[in-house]
């Protein structure tokens, strides 16, 4: 399994995560072809060479220009969903405006539907949290863990005036994860920066066990007395050892007076807000009344808000909330070459035996559409690629 780290040692914003993903092997070149597809025109990326407190990184420059930075959550989902991007980069972005769209309702009392974006609506904000999510993709990584987030100190200047540092967003964000404030007295996390980690991060805490094949560093924009404003990435394959049975906990409700399309929706919208799985399944309920069970499996940060969302998307008056724990076989992401094209496949195995190959659905799903051949050929083209270089 592909694991990246973030070591927020200054902090995190978006343009940071940028940087370190191209100094750790990010081709620019990819990042742009990623927005491009956004559809807006005059939005650019580029990078430099930069040093910080003495160390070399990466600094990434996102160039835009418009006359308004104001945008609903409902136009950048529609402008994300449009991209033609990796699904699972689409889905990652909209989960991170998602949960800053449900820290600004709270924040000001107002319906998610209503929730309108200053900073974080204007396109650099954009083209950091998509360019995130398409890069981490990129680089094969299937799980993120950070550091405990260096906050900051002091205040800084909103739209909403003089704020403390750390910004009420950030505040919201990081509520429940480890944080900490030292260095010199300015904003290190911005609320881009904090809702990529909360959101994409699967644990907080020290490096987990991985052998580690890169690494790279994203400079922020100043330099800071004390410390290098450096944002470090690392990258590597999950050790055996990294595959203990983790906490989860199972939420459950047993419902029959919902419309299969509502319960279909409901498990997009789970999906979509972090849920590590969903399930619906057909049950026999009280007076003879066929129902069925809405299961999703939560990380012990994300158990209250799925539990929440659950009972906002469909009917039930309540659900069971019960700890479980869970054990993965350890994984890696390989790509094999087909007639139509390149293919990921996820291979799954423990002491050097794969036991099962699965290609990625949405590279099938896009070579088939391309080339206009069933969707199995594909898939079975790489399967078997995948089997042939297991046996070399």
């Amino acid at each position: 399994m592909r694991i990246c780290y973030l070591d927020c040692f200054s902090g995190i914003s978006g343009d940071m995560l940028l940087g370190a993903l191209v100094d750790s092997g990010l081709p620019v070149e990819a990042l742009q072809d990623d927005l491009d597809r956004l559809g807006v025109k005059g939005l650019r990326v580029d990078s430099e060479p930069a040093k910080r407190g003495g160390l070399a990184g990466t600094k990434v420059h996102i160039h835009a220009h418009e006359h308004h930075h104001h945008r609903s959550l409902s136009a950048i989902e529609a402008m994300i969903g449009r991209a033609e991007i990796e699904e699972g980069a689409k889905r990652d972005a909209i989960r991170v405006f998602r949960r800053l769209g449900e820290v600004e309702a709270r924040a000001h009392a107002i319906p998610l539907e209503r929730v309108h974006f200053h900073e974080v609506g204007a396109l650099d904000s954009i083209a950091d949290i998509v360019g995130g999510c398409c890069g981490l993709r990129r680089l094969g990584v299937e799980r993120v863990h950070c550091s405990p987030i260096n906050l900051g100190s002091g205040t800084v200047e909103a739209a909403h005036g003089t704020l403390p540092v750390p910004a009420p967003a950030t505040a919201r964000l990081v509520e429940g994860v480890p944080t900490y404030s030292e260095g010199p007295s300015v904003e290190l996390t911005t609320p881009t920066g904090a809702a990529l980690a909360v959101t994409l991060s699967g644990g907080f805490g020290p490096p987990p066990a991985m052998r580690i094949t890169a690494s790279g560093y994203g400079a922020g924009t100043r330099e800071l007395a004390g410390r290098p404003n450096l944002l470090r990435v690392l990258l590597g394959d999950a050790e055996e050892a990294d595959s203990p049975p983790e906490e989860v906990w199972a939420l459950e409700a047993d419902i029959d007076d919902m419309t299969p399309e509502m319960a279909g929706f409901a498990m997009e919208r789970l999906l979509e807000s972090g849920a590590l799985d969903v399930t619906l399944a057909p049950v026999q309920m009280k007076k003879n009344r066929p129902g069925f069970r809405l299961s999703a499996l939560a990380r012990p940060e994300d158990r209250s808000r799925l539990g929440d969302l659950m009972l906002a998307e469909t009917s039930t008056l309540g659900i069971r909330e019960t700890a479980s724990r869970r054990r993965t076989l350890p994984r890696s992401l390989v790509t094999v070459e087909t007639r139509y094209g390149p293919v990921r496949v996820k291979v799954a195995g423990r002491d050097g035996e794969s036991r099962s190959c699965a290609p990625e659905y949405d590279d099938c799903r896009s070579l088939a559409k391309e080339h206009s051949v069933p969707f199995q050929r594909v898939w079975d083209l790489a399967r078997h690629a995948c089997q042939r270089s297991k046996k070399k």
